[in-house]
């Protein structure tokens, strides 16, 4: 090859920043429970053109966090405890095998995740506090050596992060949440994988237990149906 080839400069996708704009919206309740969502009215507001806000509803319709609304437009799907349990049983499943996983190869995790984590549960960032526990959960995905697990969580945490959103407005359990992950990276790091995937489990069932009621006493009995 005689000539240097141009170096490519790759925009980041518009679809995706639509989505994950939405997605956020959703998480943090910006975009509450039965909000109407249009084309037209969120590509003026993200200042883009209907195309990629049609391809990212289609996404979120897929995931399951809009519906279709009556007569036109769709509308963010509702927050259930029921439905977020279900999704923590799953979650909690996946979790535990990748830490046990993770245990069987001694992965030691990096520091600052727990860091992140704890300077985030002191400060008031709700979408802070869901990215760094979504990171430690991630690392520990990555840690299985599974690459299946992470691709099988990755809906789930979806609705995981929109559960999350709605209980991390006021708690007191921020502290206690990164304590149970540095205990599980301990484990993993001494290659304990029954204590490590024993662990996880708790800690999913803690939070399900936590995030439902939290649910129930926000939305009330609405929030118990399926």
């Amino acid at each position: 090859m005689n000539a240097p080839l141009l170096k490519l400069h790759v925009a980041p996708d518009l679809v995706d920043q639509v989505y994950q704009a939405l997605l956020g919206a959703i998480a943090d309740g910006t975009l509450a429970p039965g909000a109407r969502l249009t084309q037209e009215e969120i590509a003026q507001q993200l200042a883009v053109s209907r195309q990629p806000v049609l391809q990212a509803l289609r996404q979120l319709k897929q995931d399951g966090l809009v519906l279709d609304a009556p007569g036109r437009g769709v509308q963010v799907a509702p927050l259930t405890a029921a439905g977020t349990a279900a999704v923590y049983q799953v979650r909690g499943a996946l979790d535990a095998l990748a830490a046990g996983l993770a245990a069987q190869r001694r992965e030691a995790l990096d520091a600052k995740l727990i860091e992140r984590g704890r300077k985030a549960a002191r400060g008031r960032n709700v979408q802070a506090m869901i990215e760094a526990d979504a990171a430690f959960h991630s690392a520990v995905y990555a840690a299985s050596g599974n690459p299946l697990i992470a691709r099988s969580a990755h809906l789930h945490w979806a609705h995981i992060r929109r559960a999350m959103g709605a209980s991390l407005q006021a708690t007191t359990l921020r502290d206690a949440v990164w304590d149970e992950h540095e205990t599980i990276a301990r484990a993993i790091a001494a290659g304990d994988a029954a204590r490590a995937e024993r662990l996880m489990r708790e800690h999913a069932a803690r939070a399900s237990e936590h995030i439902t009621r939290r649910l129930e006493a926000a939305f009330g009995a609405e929030a118990r149906n399926a």
